[in-house]
């Protein structure tokens, strides 16, 4: 297992095991070099001390849930251990009979945050990110925790890009259901790490999944679902019972 860095159609071997050690030390360039197609990419940070998520956070998603544009980030967490990688399977719970995707960037926070008036700062990159939601459950429960919460619930990757994405797409079985500019979102990138790291301090490998545009939808056991974010790369998952 290594880090390795896209370059075209091969994967340049670093001397690093984990991104949590490049955060930590940063990485050499090896001179060895793979096809693309030849490995097997696995979710960039698979186990960070807490993804945070924020709700509500594009304008045409609060005008599909019939919402108030939030005055403040809504936020909520899911446990690291709903993380899976590219081309790993969304699993359907069986107490659920409804589970939607949601297409979103996710920030991937570089060094620690608390307390901070400049968030873009502590950002390292971003990554693609599903925040699959029982949304049956949803309606509910009092808390999100567990319609958010399943394994497999929070699949992540294929890539970790320092630029910042400009627009989110999502298909469903190659069909395109979700489309925006991230500049629909009510707050950027920056603003969110600002507003979290005065509520918890965020740790270097943390994830903030940014919200979802308008266009969710249920997902049945057959499904592709692909999350694509410019520069970024395409995050791919089979939906299974």
């Amino acid at each position: 297992m290594f880090v390795g860095i896209v370059d075209g159609d091969e994967v340049i071997e670093t001397d690093q095991t984990s991104m949590e050690d490049v955060l930590s030390h940063g990485f050499a360039e090896k001179a060895i070099r793979h096809p693309s197609l030849r490995v097997t990419v696995l979710a960039p940070f698979p186990r960070p001390s807490k993804i945070i998520c924020i709700g509500l956070n594009y304008r045409s998603h609060i005008e599909e849930m019939n919402w108030e544009v939030p005055k403040v980030p809504i936020i909520f967490t899911k446990p690291s251990s709903a993380i899976i990688g590219p081309g790993d399977d969304i699993r359907i719970p069986q107490m659920s009979s409804r589970v939607d995707y949601e297409g979103e960037s996710a920030i991937i926070i570089g060094k620690r945050a608390r307390h901070t008036d400049d968030g873009g700062s502590h950002i390292f990159g971003f990554t693609c990110m599903n925040d699959v939601t029982a949304r049956d459950l949803q309606k509910i429960d009092p808390d999100w925790t567990r319609a958010k919460g399943f394994d497999t619930f929070a699949p992540m990757g294929p890539f970790v890009s320092g630029q910042a994405p400009t627009r989110i797409l999502t298909r469903l079985n190659g069909n395109i259901v979700q489309d925006a500019p991230l500049s629909d979102r009510v707050f950027d990138d920056a603003a969110l790490v600002e507003y979290i790291s005065n509520v918890m301090t965020l740790e270097p490998g943390d994830v903030i999944a940014t919200g979802t545009p308008s266009g969710i939808a249920a997902m049945r056991p057959g499904d592709l679902v692909e999350v694509d974010l410019e520069g970024i790369g395409c995050l791919k998952n089979r939906v299974v019972s």
